[in-house]
């Protein structure tokens, strides 16, 4: 899968830049469709915000934003809040649905 880390307003570490990268091969391992990961960091005057855009086969885009006082602790809140959708997205539509039986 391929990963794209760009920053606005900041300058993102190497240290940050691999926990960036580990945290998106975390969430592609939960998404056998996963093709492409995009992580933008963004430094604003009250918080630090992290965008994770996880692109999937079938023209799906799962956005996960997360908001701290640094960016690792933002990183974080953004997996937490994409990791169910995924997991959501995993189960897509695969099971069968049951038939009506008779009528009440």
């Amino acid at each position: 899968m391929q990963t794209t880390i760009s920053a606005r307003h900041c300058e993102v570490t190497e240290s940050l830049q691999e926990r960036a990268m580990a945290v998106t091969e975390r969430l592609a391992q939960l998404s056998p469709h996963a093709l492409e990961a995009t992580v933008v960091f963004d430094e604003g005057p009250l918080a630090h915000t992290v965008e994770i855009r996880l692109h999937a086969r079938g023209r799906k885009v799962l956005v996960g934003v997360g908001e701290g006082t640094d960016h690792r602790t933002a990183l974080d809140r953004a997996e937490e809040k994409l990791r169910p959708q995924i997991l959501k997205a995993g189960r897509g539509r695969s099971r069968a649905r049951r038939a009506p039986t008779g009528e009440a």
